[in-house]
């Protein structure tokens, strides 16, 4: 039984001394109670030989759940070390075809290639290379083979037959899908009404013909949309004859959300390219710099409307102490707006058809917001200046700003989307660049004119 262990450094030592030593009775005393998820997080405590002598010790089921487990780039460089041979039959046997084909996606053509001519199971290995001529980032790249499928003609009795002799190939059994003499998906029966059935009842008088499927082209995150919305745990997969081809489990679509959130975390935070930890110093630097350049040009052109407002802050340097706080307000204002509207969007409660109705309730959201922080410092200017004019520019500006900020916010990634453009590189770096220099155009252009009226 898998226990669940805090891998300290003390424990690292003990194990990697025991590799060293040669001991492989104490190696597998520490290692053959830990889940798989915290043996492959001991890789990165580990030289390549090291791991390797750890890894095939392992019951070949528990090896292939650890390879599983490794990061990407981790399970990649641990693959090269070892032969084709061995991937095949100590992991690729004993991994579900969806897993087996992420396993071998990540490896170099030649390698691919040695391990697949490996694989003893010759549908299983079929079965592989079916799966990796999908996109990584389809419903088909997503999909398992493994599933239970009988035809519409069977009895009952028959169907149970078939049940059982399917069920030996699959780990959890969701549905029992039913197709018809041409493979094409018809619907799903339920166990319970198998059991409840006469034996001679057939299954196509039984089964239940409402279902939901994807086609195998249908981009991932869709389908972890679908998902979601109608709480399925696993879904079936068909072609465009719809013939069924696979199903997509539950947990095949966490990871897809997870590396859904982490790419568009990174996208807000101005990150061009997904990266890892574990990436190379280039790799982070070549992924960081584009918008950081933005960034840098944006700081230019604010600089220049600052020059050309010059005369109205040599008149009152004051206007100039306010910049940082209008600078502020537009960039946080546009981006909070620029984020409710991309989980709109990535959720699919928001569309373009929907954008006027999003935009006018942004606005009205902004118009109380602005209302409100434009009274708090026309307060708090009436008690700490003696201008006027620096009262009424900093607080219309304010409010002016929040107003702009949040349309502009909302709309862009609307704009973005409909022209299939990932609409979370409209937050952060670029919509807190864009509403800096507009706001600093609207506050020192307000500035400009009420300084002119009350001279």
């Amino acid at each position: 039984m898998s226990v669940q262990l805090e891998l300290t450094r003390e424990f690292i030592d003990r194990l990697k001394e025991a590799v060293n030593n040669n001991e492989e009775d104490t190696v597998f005393e520490l290692i053959k109670d830990l889940h798989a998820a915290d043996i492959a997080e001991l890789y990165g405590g580990l030289s390549i030989d090291e791991a390797k002598y750890v890894y095939l010790l392992l019951d070949s089921e528990v090896a292939a759940d650890v390879i599983k487990e490794l990061e990407e780039d981790d399970r990649e460089s641990f693959l090269k070390a070892l032969p084709g041979e061995i991937i095949a039959k100590q992991f690729i046997n004993k991994m579900d075809s969806d897993d087996a084909a992420d396993v071998l996606g990540d490896l170099p053509d030649e390698k691919k290639d040695e391990v697949l001519q490996n694989i003893d199971d010759v549908e299983q290995a079929g079965e592989i290379v079916d799966l990796l001529s999908y996109h990584e980032d389809s419903a088909g790249g997503l999909m398992a083979k493994e599933l239970i499928k009988v035809n519409e003609n069977l009895d009952v009795e028959t169907c149970i037959r078939e049940i059982r002799k399917q069920a030996s190939e699959v780990d959890e059994v969701y549905y029992v899908y039913v197709v018809d003499d041409k493979d094409i998906l018809k619907g799903t029966i339920s166990l319970k009404r198998l059991m409840l059935a006469r034996s001679n009842a057939k299954v196509k008088n039984i089964f239940k013909p409402d279902i939901i499927s994807v086609n195998t082209d249908m981009d991932s995150e869709d389908v972890a949309n679908i998902m979601e919305k109608y709480d399925i745990v696993s879904l079936p997969v068909v072609d465009s004859l719809g013939r069924l081809k696979g199903r997509i489990t539950i947990d095949d679509v966490v990871d897809v959300i997870k590396e859904e959130a982490e790419k568009d975390y990174q996208m807000i935070s101005g990150i061009t390219e997904d990266v890892e930890p574990t990436d190379t110093i280039f790799i982070h630097t070549r992924a960081r710099i584009p918008w950081l350049f933005i960034g840098l040009v944006g700081g230019i052109l604010g600089a220049h409307v600052v020059g050309i407002f010059e005369l109205e802050i040599l008149k009152d340097p004051r206007l100039a102490m306010f910049l940082p706080l209008i600078a502020a307000m537009a960039g946080n204002v546009g981006v909070q707006s620029s984020s409710i509207v991309v989980q709109g969007l990535a959720n699919k409660t928001i569309d373009f058809d929907s954008t006027w109705k999003k935009v006018l309730k942004e606005f009205a959201i902004a118009f109380i917001i602005g209302l409100t922080f434009s009274i708090l410092i026309l307060a708090y200017n009436l008690i700490f200046s003696d201008s006027i004019q620096l009262t009424l520019t900093v607080s219309s500006a304010l409010f002016s700003v929040i107003l702009f900020a949040s349309v502009f916010g909302t709309f862009i990634p609307i704009v973005l989307n409909k022209f299939h453009i990932d609409p979370a590189v409209a937050t952060g770096p670029f919509i807190t660049t864009m509403n800096d220099i507009i706001g600093m155009f609207i506050y020192l252009g307000l500035g400009r004119m009420l300084y002119r009226l009350f001279a």
